[in-house]
């Protein structure tokens, strides 16, 4: 028998009911009224936070190697723009000293107006790089010598003319200008006149041997020559109005320059 707490009575128990108490009661061997649950042992936060550490670092990490590749790849970049623009500088200069000079303001006293005007238009606009500078210092001339003899080329400067030798090499190198232009002064030119010819290869120097007239038509003034020669070729009569009708010829040699059949290079 067992005194009831509750109800101040005895009450009789079994065995079974006994045993079911003990182990209600645990390891205690008590009983204390009521069931008891253990509480589960608490979880340390420190496997979490370690975690994030390692993730923070991993990022910190990431971020400081982006930056370093970034700031090297900025200095190779840079160092190869400052040393590239150095060369094209150089090769600039190099150009520069090498090509033929800008030839000076020429005289204009003899040119007609419209002359003057398709001049000072085609200043404004780009023009090819000269193959050469002639000088004929006794008509006070020197003008550069562009490729073509274009409206344009014409009115800038005087032009070489297709399908004869480039100038400065071997055979006939033909050169045109307008005769109300800068080939104005031919009609003073004479046998025995010097023509000064500056190339990238460097300066020679041309002997005129003759002058004449000829017919638009007759094109073998610009034949081969066994000779390094010149021939210059504008229109005639230098003062005629409209048209005119047939073409002044100069032809020069190169001074001490002897018979040659070398072929031309161009």
């Amino acid at each position: 028998m067992i005194l009831d707490p509750r109800s101040g009575t005895r009450r009789a128990f079994t065995a079974e009911a006994m045993s079911r108490l003990v182990r209600m009661s645990g390891s205690t061997g008590a009983y204390s009224g009521s069931s008891r649950v253990e509480p589960s042992p608490p979880v340390s936060p420190m496997p979490q936070v370690s975690r994030y550490r390692w993730a923070w670092l991993l990022a910190e990490r990431a971020a400081w190697a982006l930056g370093v590749v970034a700031l090297l790849t900025w200095a190779a970049l840079s160092i190869d723009g400052v040393t590239g623009a150095r060369k094209e500088l150089d090769r600039f200069a190099a150009l520069q000293a090498a090509a033929p000079q800008q030839t000076a303001t020429p005289d204009l006293s003899l040119w007609g107006p419209e002359r003057i005007t398709a001049w000072r238009r085609a200043l404004s606009e780009p023009a090819p790089s000269p193959l050469a500078v002639m000088r004929i210092s006794k008509i006070n001339l020197e003008v550069a010598v562009l490729p073509g003899t274009d409206d344009f080329s014409l009115n800038r400067a005087v032009g070489h003319i297709e399908d004869t030798a480039w100038p400065g090499t071997n055979g006939n190198s033909g050169i045109a200008g307008h005769r109300d232009g800068f080939f104005r002064g031919l009609k003073d030119i004479a046998p025995g006149d010097a023509i000064e010819l500056e190339t990238l290869r460097g300066k020679e120097v041309y002997r005129v041997e003759r002058t004449w007239v000829v017919d638009p038509e007759d094109v073998s003034v610009l034949d081969a020559t066994p000779r390094r020669s010149l021939t210059l070729v504008t229109c005639y009569p230098f003062y005629h109005i409209g048209p005119a009708p047939q073409r002044f010829i100069v032809r020069a040699v190169r001074v001490d320059d002897k018979a040659s059949e070398v072929p031309q290079d161009r």
